[in-house]
């Protein structure tokens, strides 16, 4: 994980010719697996037992850094299980002496939990900002442990606009997509900066029950983060994917055309998928960065 950290910094410095990192916005991928991470929990396949030994072969939960060099300022998409772990990362790579604001995508276990850090019992935080749709925000009031934050001003939720503000020079987009959403509405992002925009879209139930078409999107930006759960529909034997829906790779793949397939970079990967081991072109990586001012990508 250090060797990944260092060779994207590494990266970052050498694109200096095309946008000064000193000054340009940023993103840089926290995380790429589902809500259980990987490995999970009780995996004894031979390949978690090896990422169980061996650290550098982990993932953490899908997440997004955001960071304006100039201001200062920093933000994540989604407190996850490993908020801790990324909270250290966005630290080596962009420190500061406060919290980063938390936007968050739904109430499901792998975009929320990570929210306890910020209570008495850890960080003790004062008044982060939490951006949040209505449901969302109305989930984390009536339940604990998560209306303790809210009551002892551990966090301060903020509404989560059509397009939300997030200062001069960087702005979120709010998309609302259909997902299993027991608790709370689900939402994905484009992340806009001076001259480039970003998806984050890790979780969907399927591209035909979205009533925007996926291109339309992918039009609209120059890279994007998109639900690859699941690789193909034999991945799961004995289980129902129609209780657990999401866009199959081979079906995105099978919809798209050869420009927008090179805007795509897939994320929140299940444990079962193979390309949570690295196995294909177009899967992210866990430290890549994104310059949003920049006209080319950073790899």
């Amino acid at each position: 994980m250090a060797k990944t950290l260092t060779f994207a910094l590494l990266l970052l410095s050498a694109c200096a010719h095309v946008a000064p990192p000193a000054t340009a916005p940023w993103v840089v991928v926290l995380g790429i697996a589902q809500d259980g991470g990987y490995p999970q929990a009780g995996c004894k396949r031979d390949d978690c037992i090896a990422a169980w030994r061996d650290p550098s072969l982990r993932r953490h939960v899908a997440s997004l850094g955001i960071v304006d060099p100039v201001s200062g300022e920093r933000w994540i998409i989604d407190a996850t299980p490993d908020f801790p772990e990324q909270l250290h990362r966005l630290d080596l790579l962009a420190p500061s002496k406060t919290l980063p604001s938390i936007l968050l995508t739904h109430a499901h276990i792998g975009h929320y939990t990570g929210l306890m850090h910020l209570g008495r019992e850890v960080l003790g935080a004062h008044a982060v900002p939490v951006y949040a749709m209505p449901r969302m925000r109305a989930f984390l009031e009536s339940n604990g442990p998560w209306s303790q934050l809210v009551a002892l001003k551990n966090i301060e939720l903020r509404p989560l606009e059509t397009t939300t503000r997030l200062n001069a020079r960087i702005s979120i987009e709010t998309l609302v997509v259909p997902h299993r959403d027991e608790f709370s509405e689900t939402v994905g992002f484009i992340i806009r900066g001076p001259s480039r925009a970003i998806l984050w879209l890790p979780d969907i139930d399927k591209w035909e029950k979205w009533s925007i078409p996926i291109e339309s999107v992918l039009a609209r930006v120059d890279v994007a983060y998109v639900d690859g759960t699941f690789h193909d529909a034999n991945e799961l034997p004995g289980r129902d994917l129609r209780e657990i829906p999401h866009p199959l790779i081979v079906e995105t793949l099978a919809r798209l055309d050869a420009s927008s397939r090179k805007k795509i970079r897939f994320i929140h990967l299940n444990q079962s998928n193979p390309w949570i081991r690295g196995r294909h072109e177009g899967v992210a990586a866990e430290g890549e960065l994104e310059l949003l001012g920049a006209r080319e990508l950073i790899r």
